[in-house]
């Protein structure tokens, strides 16, 4: 009789398995418990594959036996083509290719753009170098898409969604990025060129006093004009804001000169211009204790070293508004910023939406960089100065259009103080701002759903030593709570053995 029930019992669990094995075929889910819910396809990314017509393939070229942090990439791509494969009616198949394998696969890996990065691999208490795939190539019909490498902790969905919808998009509405009064070419800014003419066509429209922005731009760009703005190209604003059009400003209203060591105010028109809609930038400097750096030179002996200074001139904003233009991110960089206050009407509505930190202040316009110069807490008694926002309303006429206002026109440009390569929230909130004036924020969430910047380094000494004591002592205190319940669990068993109505 007892072995009956055992086999029972065994063919029981065997049949539910099989059950569940089959049934995960067709039907799956997953548990996300991640603060940003990174492994939970975004309404973007669904509202993107419900929209395909025609079928997309994904071709993974992801190299065998990498190290654990690398491979787990090619796990959590194949978990979410899986995914996209459902979601999207069978519309996306996918295949992953191992090039080292073959050299005719390795050849295919690099004609189709992937090419083979470096990684160092430990092996028998040696670090080797081995060479790795970790890249895909997406297509639809003759059209492709190359992601050429996956860096671990990347935003993988924004990746491939991005692709996918470049790749099915068919009529792109146009923006404008404005010229004719010094600003910087589309060519001084490359990342920000490449994010928007993923959804959107990308034009230049160069101001003269005889022309008029065109009726097709739903949404124009003014970055970093450092000419004057005569009254008749103030005007054709005007004119685009009354009939609903909305603009993108990075205005500076300081600059600084490293070559003479000075600051100085800029001049440009705007200013006035939107004065006269209740919005003040200052030519003051926003300083910040949290700030980048500048490297300095100095004479030692007969030797120059150079080291990395703080400077506060440069302030490295983390604090911004609950807003979809501002969502998800975490570090903006800026150059020479400027405080924005606004005193307009009722009619008109601001909203702040990026801030200095808790330590911070201003300094008026001329000054004198000091980089020797020794920083204390009284250098910086303010605290959220406002060095972004939106203003939206009826701003010229009767319409209703807005204006997304940031104090620094040099923030989305590569130039020789940051390199030719932008920290990524820089281009995030550009252009976060022009999709959401577009009315078109699709991809705001999957662009931001990456964390780019959370140092443990900065978190309060207790909260490190809280968290390095909790992941030490977790697993031992469950594993004692287990035993415990087990000890009872058997002696509740033995009790009840010894007791004479025991059967």
């Amino acid at each position: 009789m007892k072995t009956a029930k055992i086999t029972s019992t065994i063919v029981l669990i065997t049949a539910i398995v099989i059950i569940i094995n089959v049934l995960s075929e067709n039907y799956s889910f997953r548990l996300d418990f991640t603060e940003g819910k990174e492994y939970t396809l975004s309404k973007a990314t669904r509202n993107i594959l419900k929209e395909l017509d025609k079928p997309v393939t994904v071709t993974a070229y992801f190299s065998k036996d990498l190290p654990p942090n690398i491979s787990s990439v090619s796990e959590n791509l194949k978990d979410m083509l899986i995914e996209y494969g459902n979601r999207s009616g069978g519309m996306v198949v996918f295949k992953f290719v191992n090039p080292n394998e073959k050299e005719e696969l390795e050849q295919e890996a690099m004609k189709n753009g992937i090419q083979p990065v470096m990684i160092n691999v430990r092996e028998k208490d040696q670090v080797k170098q081995q060479k790795a795939y970790i890249g895909a190539v997406v297509s639809l019909g003759e059209e492709k898409e190359v992601i050429p490498f996956f860096q671990p902790g990347s935003a993988m969905e924004y990746a491939l969604s991005t692709s996918i919808k470049k790749l099915s998009v068919v009529d792109k509405p146009a923006i404008a990025v404005i010229q004719g009064h010094g600003e910087p070419p589309l060519s001084q800014m490359p990342q920000v060129y490449n994010e928007l003419s993923i959804l959107y066509s990308v034009e230049t429209f160069e101001m003269t006093d005889t022309t008029d922005i065109p009726g097709k731009y739903r949404t124009i760009a003014l970055i970093r004009p450092t000419d004057t703005l005569n009254s008749s190209h103030l005007d054709q604003l005007d004119r685009f804001l009354a009939r609903g059009g909305n603009i993108f400003m990075a205005l500076n209203r300081v600059e600084g000169d490293f070559s003479s060591a000075t600051g100085m105010s800029v001049t440009t028109g705007l200013e006035d211009w939107l004065m006269k809609k209740g919005l003040t930038i200052s030519d003051n400097f926003v300083i910040d204790a949290s700030c980048g750096a500048v490297t300095v030179q100095q004479q030692q002996s007969n030797f120059v070293m150079t080291t990395q200074v703080s400077f506060p001139y440069f302030p490295v904003i983390s604090k911004f508004a609950d807003n979809p233009v501002t969502k998800g991110l975490e570090s903006v960089v800026l150059q020479f910023a400027s405080p924005i206050t606004f005193s307009g009407d009722t009619t008109k509505k601001f909203t702040p939406v990026a801030f200095s930190s808790a330590q911070s202040g201003t300094a008026k316009a001329p000054l004198y960089f000091d980089v020797q110069r020794q920083w204390t807490e009284n250098d910086f008694p303010m605290s959220g100065i406002a060095v972004a926002g939106i203003l939206e309303g009826k701003l010229s006429g009767t319409a209703d259009s807005k204006i997304i206002l940031v104090a620094d026109g040099d923030f989305a440009v590569s130039g020789p103080q940051r390199g030719q390569q932008l920290p990524q929230d820089n281009v995030n909130l550009m252009v976060n701002s022009v999709d959401w004036l577009s009315d078109d924020t699709g991809l705001i969430d999957l662009r931001t759903k990456e964390v780019t910047s959370r140092p443990i380094k900065e978190l309060p000494d207790g909260t490190r030593t809280f968290l390095k004591w909790f992941n030490f002592l977790l697993p031992i205190i469950l594993i004692i709570i287990y035993e415990l319940i087990r000890m009872q669990i058997n002696r509740n068993k033995r009790i009840r053995r010894m007791e004479v109505s025991y059967e």
